[in-house]
């Protein structure tokens, strides 16, 4: 399916040109999805309310007055403020799910099909389409749960293993099962785009996050299903290995991350201590693990006699994994340092909003950033009057 030159101002580019996604996401899990699919060159159509995406208020911080929460997930798209109560409004939004190749929805389970834009609603005018649904609980026993990252990571087990083992739990500090989701949504997508192109047929993908917070615990879930151990909060401790934390060096803490037995010999060589690589008590990965209280001020000791970024660069070019503890900006400006480029600037002129490079990297059809982030109903008259038109002309780009 493709859209007209009309409803596409910019020229898109990149693996996923010429599909148009219908977004009837907000916050941040369908969002951040929509984002990615935009980035790699797909039409992203965001309807909003007309009180817009809630994150449009959640402020501070702010850019220009607008919530960075909202910049950050929303570039390359355009928006469309509709009434879903209004039925002009209404059967605009029917034309343009009709019309997509993607539609991505985050309402609660059922909360659509009252509109006829639910998946069986949808399909029955547009049987390609890859309908997209992210909830929190599932459509099943959990539908009617309210689905906020905060609560998953509480119910899942996750703030059960966040924090000092003799503290109280904690939350992640972003909210990871959204990210999760709307990564897992996306794979999803394009997964279900394969078949389609295999064999005509779209389909209903679904992702919620408990579902993704299980399955994105990995090593704790696991210790859980398959050996009936429940995990415990360790601070910034590895259940399995060790070293592989913050350890204290003269000035601040220094990751260190020895995860296998060379790994440790040469840490050991580098802060001086040979001969802890003999000792029966660290010998193996499951040894250290287990001693890890006698070893740690072994560590310490050394590591107490000079700066971590001394540290850092010597253990570095040992091939000992390790890094300082950065704020963001320090991450930012590391990954700048190492030449990653992180912030990009779609826009022109005053319209131009820093924002953060999609991670993926292409030999031939790189991501794009046409688009900054839009104001409420930026695009609307031009989304309304092409929606309005019998036929869609292909494609012209510009």
């Amino acid at each position: 399916m493709t859209t007209s030159s009309a409803a596409t101002p910019s020229a898109a580019s990149g693996p996923l040109s010429g599909l148009l996604v219908a977004d009837f996401s907000r916050i941040l899990a369908g969002p951040y999805a929509t984002m990615l699919l935009a980035d790699l060159g797909a039409e992203v159509v965001k309807v909003e309310s007309p009180s817009g995406d809630d994150t449009r208020t959640w402020m501070p911080p702010v850019h220009d007055e607008v919530s960075t929460y909202y910049l950050g997930v929303n570039r390359n798209k355009r928006s469309v403020a509709l009434d879903l109560k209004d039925e002009g409004d209404l059967a605009a939004a029917r034309e343009l799910a009709r019309r997509a190749d993607i539609m991505v929805e985050n309402f609660k389970p059922g909360g659509l099909r009252r509109f006829a834009l639910d998946y069986e609603s949808v399909t029955a005018s547009n049987p390609g389409i890859v309908y997209a649904s992210i909830s929190g609980f599932g459509s099943g026993g959990g539908a009617s749960l309210p689905g906020y990252d905060l609560i998953v990571q509480a119910m899942s087990g996750l703030m059960s293993l966040t924090g000092d083992a003799d503290g109280p739990p904690y939350r992640a500090g972003i909210s990871v099962f959204d990210v999760m989701a709307g990564l897992h949504a996306s794979i999803g997508i394009l997964a279900a785009l394969h078949h389609r192109a295999a064999t005509g047929q779209g389909q209903h993908v679904e992702v919620n996050l408990l579902s993704t917070a299980l399955s994105g615990l990995v090593n704790h879930s696991s210790a859980y299903v398959a050996a009936g151990v429940v995990p415990l909060r360790m601070g910034n401790s590895h259940p399995s290995l060790f070293p592989y934390e913050p350890l204290p060096a003269a000035d601040g803490d220094l990751i260190v991350a020895a995860g296998n037995d060379g790994q440790f010999r040469k840490l050991c060589e580098v802060l001086g201590v040979p001969e802890l690589v003999d000792d029966p008590r660290f010998a193996r990965t499951r040894d250290r693990t287990a001693n890890r209280e006698a070893l740690r001020p072994l560590l310490v000791e050394r590591l107490g006699r000079r700066p971590k970024m001394e540290w850092f660069h010597a253990l570095t070019a040992a091939g000992v994994p390790c890094g300082p503890i950065n704020t963001v900006d320090e991450g930012v400006a590391f990954a700048e340092e190492l030449g990653l480029d992180p912030v990009v600037r779609p826009g022109d002129g005053d319209r131009t909003v820093p924002s953060v490079r999609n991670p993926i990297t292409f030999s031939l059809t790189e991501p794009s950033y046409r688009l900054p982030p839009p104001a409420l109903d930026e695009h609307g008259a031009e989304i309304r009057e092409w929606l309005t038109r019998p036929e869609r002309p292909a494609r012209q780009d510009t």
